[in-house]
């Protein structure tokens, strides 16, 4: 079995490495920061020109045909250049609907917002409209009610990665009472936009969405909501392991380059084993990410439990390691003009988007427990 990227794997992360570290600087993140936007239009822009949201997409359809391990390839270099991008949201919102009209479940010219979906589809797949994923802010906290119109939603999400810029959300939301598994719906976001609020992370925009019986499509049932789920929460996990790799070679730099005592701090032994417990982390980080990533996308009987796991292991060892980061920069690490801070704020935002550790560390169990019940192997 190979662990490693393929020769066509390697050369997509150099050509996205590359293209980020031309035009993804941190001074550039920060500028882009300041406007109050958190959205860099020429990145995006570049980003659709190399066909990165269509990643997933056939040939035939205009895509670049390829799977999930390469979307989080191309997610483990955004989080390492803190990206001010709705990628992941824009290719997880195009996979549901592309999915949701090949399954059966919408028709290609069912209007979302007097717009076809196959229209919508096109339009994310060029980058020329933007996704977002919207996750209750508890159990219930988003309803679905039918009507004669079609389904409506109403209540409150988490808040919203993108949630001010994204042209069309998709959303989990629960048909029938708080019992109900939750099923999967795509709604426009449409004019009043939600506004943007004060958040601790300033590379990502992000709001809050209050709906009032808003208009959706059913793209499926929980079979539906629950693949999803695990697609997201592998792209999450190698953002994660992107900002804590660049977290951990920084940190290694640094102390290198920091002399103390007429040596660098590097040389001195708590500081090695700080070293060494974040590279232990961020390559469990990597094993765990990418696992869940071919799991989930060659559609492996554990998928479920491989997303849930990497989503566990990723937020806490990113956690560690942005502490020890910390712990080794001292002082400078705290100030507004280290970019450390940077990766420590959006990682925290990573850490409990979709669902935090015991979240899914409950999720696992729900898993697992028949299969123990039934005296069959839980993996």
């Amino acid at each position: 079995m190979d662990f490693e990227l393929s020769d066509d794997q390697q050369a997509l992360q150099e050509a996205a490495a590359g293209l980020l570290g031309a035009r993804c600087t941190t001074a550039r993140v920060r500028q882009v920061a300041d406007t109050g936007r958190h959205l860099d239009d020429d990145l995006w822009r570049a980003m659709a020109e190399q066909g990165w949201p269509a990643v997933e997409l056939g040939e035939a359809q205009g895509g670049l045909g390829l799977g999930l391990v390469e979307v989080a390839v191309l997610c483990e270099q955004l989080g390492r250049h803190l990206a001010p991008v709705p990628f992941g949201g824009t290719v997880l919102a195009l996979g549901a609907l592309r999915r949701a009209v090949d399954g059966g479940a919408l028709d290609a010219q069912t209007p979302l917002a007097d717009v076809p979906l196959d229209a919508w589809i096109e339009r994310l797949a060029a980058g020329a409209a933007r996704g977002a994923l919207c996750w209750p802010a508890g159990a219930g906290a988003l309803a679905a009610e039918p009507g004669p119109d079609g389904w409506r939603l109403t209540g409150r999400a988490a808040p919203v990665v993108y949630g001010p810029e994204a042209d069309v959300v998709v959303a989990w939301a629960t048909p029938g009472g708080q019992a109900a598994p939750a099923r999967l719906f795509a709604l426009a976001n449409t004019d009043p936009r939600p506004v943007a609020q004060p958040a601790m992370d300033r590379t990502r925009s992000l709001a809050w969405l209050e709906l009032d019986a808003q208009p959706a499509l059913a793209l499926g049932d929980e079979g539906a909501a629950d693949a999803l789920l695990d697609r997201a929460l592998a792209a999450l996990s190698a953002e994660m392991l992107g900002a804590a790799s660049a977290v951990l070679e920084m940190t290694v730099q640094y102390a290198k380059d920091r002399v103390q005592f007429g040596r660098p701090i590097g040389s001195f032994q708590a500081v090695k084993h700080r070293c060494a417990d974040m590279l232990v982390d961020v390559e469990g980080m990597r094993s765990a990410a990418y696992y869940a990533a071919w799991a989930v996308g060659a559609g492996d009987p554990d998928a479920s439990a491989a997303a849930s796991a990497a989503k566990v292991w990723c937020s806490d060892a990113a956690r560690r390691v942005m502490g020890s980061g910390l712990q080794v920069h001292g002082g400078i690490g705290f100030t507004w003009e280290h970019d450390l801070h940077l990766y420590l704020k959006r990682s925290q935002l990573d850490q409990v988007t979709l669902g935090d550790a015991p979240f899914h560390r409950d999720r696992i169990a729900a898993i697992l427990r028949p299969r123990a019940e039934a005296g069959r192997p839980v993996f």
